[in-house]
């Protein structure tokens, strides 16, 4: 369950600019460890502890040769972590370069849809 909290601010711009607006803000954010999440795996299959690191740190080396790559990550059952890689317009092809048009790549994470029903069954309540 995620509680939030009703937090004001005074309006900086727009057509309700001075006027005090009341938003809900989240109280604070739960998190589940790493540690938690392997406990959970080794008592939920026969991976030994040190099989089960081994192949958390070979996925996270696997994934980052491909990231150097620029390839687009299937994590099955996860999703998907691709590459975007934003560019600048420019006002004559020729300005079209590598170091002037294209900015830093950035990774977007695509849940599939079990990981999307599951952001979808979250509990959420305003404290007062």
């Amino acid at each position: 369950m995620i509680s939030f909290i009703i937090r004001n601010r005074v309006q900086p711009l727009g057509n309700r600019k001075g006027k005090t607006l009341y938003y809900a803000s989240p109280k604070g954010s739960a998190e589940l460890p790493l540690e938690s999440i392997k406990e959970s795996i080794v008592q939920a299959t026969s991976l030994a502890r040190g099989d089960l690191e081994n192949a958390l740190t070979s996925l996270a080396e696997q994934v980052c040769v491909g990231l150097r790559e620029g390839c687009n990550i299937d994590l099955g059952p996860l999703g998907r972590l691709v590459v975007n890689v934003p560019s600048k317009c420019m006002d004559k092809p020729e300005e079209v370069t590598a170091k002037d048009a294209l900015c830093k790549p950035k990774i977007t994470f695509y849940p599939t849809r079990a990981m999307q029903k599951a952001l979808g069954e979250i509990e959420m309540r305003i404290e007062r």
